[in-house]
């Protein structure tokens, strides 16, 4: 069972970033999914989750209208669409999968049955 994040890179301020997480070893379309981050010194932190359906969807206020999760379960493919990247949005950023839809544990990082790895989005002044 594996998630492989890939998309990241270095863009400059105001720009944007397509990220994407494949799945494989296992079908994760039943599966909940999220994006989360870590910046260098820092805890990693939520920054978006959608259930299996894409029917709900929930973000991190400081990506709240930047940020748009969406999935294509036909692909096994989670992605994350960034706009407006602000230098503050530099880590390396996570896809993970969670069986039971749990907000308030997502927004804690924790909840999640998967980790996948990560790729590193570095966004310049």
């Amino acid at each position: 069972v594996q998630l492989q994040a890939s998309g990241g890179g270095l863009v400059q301020a105001g720009g944007s970033l397509r990220l994407s997480c494949a799945a494989s070893g296992r079908t994760f379309s039943s599966d909940h999914m999220g994006w989360f981050r870590q910046a260098p010194g820092k805890e990693r932190e939520f920054v978006a989750a959608i259930t299996w359906s894409g029917s709900t969807k929930s973000y991190a206020d400081s990506v709240k209208g930047r940020f748009t999760i969406s999935r294509d379960n036909a692909k096994n493919t989670v992605y994350l669409q960034m706009n407006s990247l602000k230098p503050e949005d530099t880590a390396v950023y996570y896809c993970a999968a969670a069986r039971v839809w749990d907000i308030a544990a997502m927004r804690g990082s924790y909840g999640m049955d998967y980790w996948g790895k990560g790729t590193l989005v570095t966004v310049s002044s």
